[in-house]
This record gives structure tokens, sequence and C-alpha cells, in this order.
């Protein structure tokens, strides 16, 4: 392949322009948003503190002493937070794409506004407010968060409407390429279209239904031009060495064409990463995950106060969900049964009978008859088990909420991996059973995904992505979503 950076200065593809033009006006849109409410929080707090009245703000000592009014400083505020937010890049695309980095970084930006203005009292004497600024800073971030989830979802839809996609081709050996536009592929909120392969020896078979090989490394630039490409993601290959990468990286910077570099990583989450430059190599870092000491004691703190909270909020439903079993089907009205927990060890799982009496009896033959007995995830489609009670429950989840007593115990936790039977454990390969390592919970990546409408391999995945990458705060934002998938049920069966 001639890689010659002369003959890459091609006109830049009306497509490329098109994006890159959707990127500055997302851009204005969130620094038009930002100023709005800063200005907001900081002169609301100002009216809520001063009412309409100009309160004055004193400065220095005996050597230092002047007065000057709220309003001037709330301006300066204003000013200065805005600044922040530009300096530390909050708007900048890379962050806007998805993940936390974009609210870390808005939390970072408002933080060293509060530091400045901490630094400069303590060294001006400045008598701020209290009150003042306990509901300009916390209010206002809050509503930077807010705001910015709000167009996150926006541009989410936008995305999937077809819009704002940056269109990409996948460079490497034919295997590597395959995986990771599979990867890409199932993410469609990422912003990435995937319109072919480049592999290192071409071929006519296309790696995925959807994504043709569009030719060899050799004619890569070629392809580029003729497909207006936006990005190009370029995994590792033993054909395409260190030299023959960075010219190539030199022509697409001619072209003003994106390089993803996607080492073979799959499934472990940001704050696990760190790259470290080193002698010119961008060497990647990554964390083991540790579930020890600290963690284990919050998760378990999470745990306890979770589940007597929801014990309490829920007690009048689990009452009425009781006497619904019991007066409607003969039977107890709850219904314990053995699953696999922590480190392949049994526990009692508890829920309300949603079935017939004897319903464990009549599973293997009913699985026999649809032809799933040897598949895992043991689920009967229009289980006939079910009473009329059982399908509303198991509908918005009201027959786990007995759960909650089994996170109080330790048993299980709020959330954590799907918890499965003996016999689907018996089917798993050595990468599945990693999902042991941690206790099973109530909900789970599981349950907001789809529930009993995954498949084994995407149900396994998501609970190998929770093990790995578990946080506290990964915990808080399943709990959020649980709430909005029982309020609009999918794939409960």
């Amino acid at each position: 392949m001639a890689l010659d950076v002369k003959e890459a200065g091609s006109a830049v593809a009306s497509t490329k322009r098109t994006l890159d033009r959707h990127r500055r006006i997302h851009a204005r849109r969130l620094a038009v948003t930002d100023t709005i409410v800063v200005i907001v929080a900081v002169f609301g707090a100002h009216f809520l503190r001063f009412g309409l009245n100009d309160g004055q703000l004193a400065v220095g000592d005996q050597v230092l002493d002047f007065e000057i009014g709220y309003f001037i400083t709330s301006s300066l505020f204003v000013i200065g937070w805005l600044f922040s937010l530009q300096l530390f890049g909050t708007r900048d695309t890379a962050v806007l794409d998805g993940g936390a980095s974009e609210y870390r970084r808005l939390v970072d930006a408002t933080m060293r506004v509060f530091g400045v203005l901490a630094i400069l009292a303590l060294v001006l004497q400045i008598q701020f407010g209290r009150v003042y600024l306990l509901i300009a800073l916390p209010g206002g971030l809050l509503i930077l968060i807010v705001t910015r989830w709000a167009w996150r979802r926006w541009l989410r839809r936008q995305r999937q409407a077809g819009r704002f996609l940056q269109r990409a081709i996948v460079i490497g050996d034919r295997e590597k390429a395959t995986h990771i536009a599979d990867k890409i592929i199932r993410e469609p909120q990422s912003g990435i279209r995937i319109i072919g392969a480049v592999t290192t020896h071409g071929g006519q078979e296309p790696i995925l239904e959807e994504v043709p090989v569009l030719g060899d490394f050799s004619d890569v630039l070629e392809i580029i031009d003729s497909h207006n490409v936006d990005s190009v993601i370029l995994s590792t290959s033993d054909a395409i060495t260190p030299r023959r990468t960075r010219k190539f990286g030199w022509a697409l910077d001619q072209k003003r064409i994106d390089l993803i570099v996607a080492p073979a990583l799959t499934d472990i989450a940001g704050p696990r990463i760190h790259t470290r430059p080193v002698a010119g190599l961008p060497l990647i870092h990554v964390e083991y995950p540790r579930f020890e000491g600290r963690q284990r004691v919050a998760k378990r703190t999470f745990d306890i106060i979770g589940s007597l909270g929801l014990i309490a909020l829920f007690s009048p439903v689990m009452i009425i969900v009781a006497l619904a079993v019991k007066l409607t089907s003969r039977g107890p009205v709850f219904y314990a049964q053995e699953r696999i927990g922590l480190h392949g060890k049994p526990f009692r799982m508890f829920k309300f009978r949603s079935m017939v009496v004897g319903a464990d009896d009549q599973l293997k033959s009913l699985l026999d008859q649809q032809g799933t007995s040897d598949q895992p995830l043991f689920k009967v489609n229009d289980d006939p088990r079910i009473t009329r009670v059982g399908r509303f429950i198991r509908r918005y989840s009201l027959d786990e909420l007995p759960q909650f007593f089994n996170a109080l115990i330790g048993t299980m936790s709020l959330v954590g991996p799907r918890p499965q039977r003996e016999a689907e454990v018996a089917l798993y390969d050595d990468d599945a059973h990693r999902r042991l390592f941690m206790k099973p919970g109530i909900t789970g990546l599981w349950q907001v995904s789809g529930r009993s409408d995954l498949s084994w391999d995407d149900a396994i995945r998501l609970d190998l992505y929770y093990v790995e990458n578990w946080s506290v705060t990964t915990d808080v934002v399943v709990v959020a979503r649980t709430l909005g998938a029982i309020i609009k049920p999918s794939g409960a069966h």
C-alpha cells in the first residue's frame, strides 16, 4: 500500500463535514443550557437569600477593608463557573458519547469553583453567605447533571433514528474485526455505524450479515474515499506493522478522519483502564476486579439499609399480594426454591407463590414438549402452571418482593447476577462460573436489559460484566432502572 501523505489530501467527505457541524451545534446547545442553568442557580440563590435587595459582602480586615454588592459577586460567580466548565472540557466530543466522564468533569469543574471560593475567602477574609453558597453550588450542579442527562437521552434517540452517526470501517484480522464490529453493533447508542470491514487479506464473505468486507489493507485509502468514512477503527494485526500504522495515521490526519485504536479488551469499565505513555508506546494498564475489605463492607451496608427501607416501603403491597395469593388458589402463600449462590453454595430463595402446587414436578415434561430441556435458562413459554394472580404479580415483579428478606439476611444482594438453579449451573462453561464470585441479586443488569427475552449468552455476558466492574454507583443506577422496568415491564414470564 502506497501511504504517500501527499496523496492523502483528498477533499473531505460531505458526511464528515455534516457530522462535524452537528457536533459543533450540539456543543453550542450545551453551552447555552449550561449558561442558563448557572445563571438560574446563582441568581436564584441570590434571590432566596436576599430577595430583591442587593446584600453587601464584606471583604478584608484592617488593611484591606471594603464591601461589594452581591449582585456583582453573583455576576463574577457566574463567569467563573462557566469558565471552569469550559476549561475542564465538559463539552468535549470525546466525553459526550456516553459513559460517566461527562458527569465527572461537571462535578470536577464545579468543585474547583468551590475550592477557589474557599481559598479567596481564607486569603481575603471574605464573609460569603453560607446559605447563598449551599443553594447555588449543589443546586446548580444537580440541575447541570439533569440537563446533561436529558440532552444525552435526546442524542440517543437521534442516533437510534439514524442521525448524528459516524460512518466507520473496521480494519484488522478477520476474527478481531468481527468481534469489534459485533460489540459496536450491539450498542446502537454509541453513535458509530459500521459500514464495512477491511481485513488484512480481503475476501468476499462478509464478517457479519450486515458488515461486508470492502477489500484488503492495500486499498484502504481508496476505500475510505469511496465510502465517505468518518472514522477508522483499527484492531491489532500482525500484517499491519507499527511503521505502517504511523504512516496510516498521518494519511487519516490529512483527510480529517478519526482514528480509533481498539485493543483486544472487552467488557471492561472505564475506571479499570489507565493509559500511560512509555517510550512512545501507549501502554494500557487494566486493574483486576477486587471485592474485599471496604468494597465488601460497602455492598453489605447498601444491601442492609436498602432492604430495610424497601421492606418498610412495600409492606402494604406485600400484605395485599399475600392475601390475593391465599384467597385465589390452593396452597401456601410463599414459595421457597433452592438456588445457587455465592461460590456455588445453595440457598433458599423466597417468592410469593405464582404457580399451582407441584409446579416443579411438571417442569421437565413441559421443557421436553417445547424441545428446550437441554438448554440453560429453564423457562416455559405460555406456562400453564401460572395462576391468574400469579401472571399479574410476575408481570410487575411483585412475586419477588419477599427476596428483600434474602438480601437482609445476606443470602442475596439487592443487585447482582441472576440467581439460577443447580441444573442451570451444571451447564456453565469455565467462563460462566466466574459469575458465582458475587451473591446473586434481586435485580441486575439482566433484569433491566430484557429479562427472560435475553438469550443465554447475553444473560451470562451481562452478569460477567457486572462481576468484573461492580461499584456502588452501578448498584444505584441498576436499582433506579429497575423501577422503570417495573413501571414499563418487558420480558417477564
